[in-house]
């Protein structure tokens, strides 16, 4: 299944949703999705303090990009911290994260499948 046909619209007409896993501080705002999951097109919103430790390295089957609006985040196995302007590609099987977000990070990402 393709991501619907959608023209402009405001995003803040799309609620912010809690992510997968047991972080509560880590939202997303799903703008495009298809039905059959891995292909979306998202902001994802890091409030400040939050910690993804808990959902430990992530790992994907499909390609995301991210780039941050934002903030910052941290990468705590990279011990890297990436601001506002910066950008990600990656390819399914890439471990990445996890991040930490002392003052809080929008990025907007997309996933699609190879």
């Amino acid at each position: 299944m393709a991501k619907p046909e959608l023209e402009f619209r405001p995003v803040d007409t799309v609620e912010f949703t809690p992510c997968e896993g047991v972080v509560p501080e880590l939202t997303e705002r799903i703008l495009a999705r298809d039905g059959d999951g891995g292909v979306a097109t998202r902001i994802l919103r890091f409030e400040p303090g939050t910690d993804t430790t808990p959902n430990g390295v992530q790992v994907h089957d499909f390609w995301e990009e991210v780039y941050v609006l934002e903030g910052s985040l941290h990468d705590t196995r990279l011990d890297e911290t990436f601001v506002a302007g910066s950008f990600a590609c990656r390819p399914p099987g890439m471990e990445h994260g996890p991040w930490t977000s002392e003052d809080g990070c929008l990025t907007f990402e997309v996933r699609y499948k190879a």
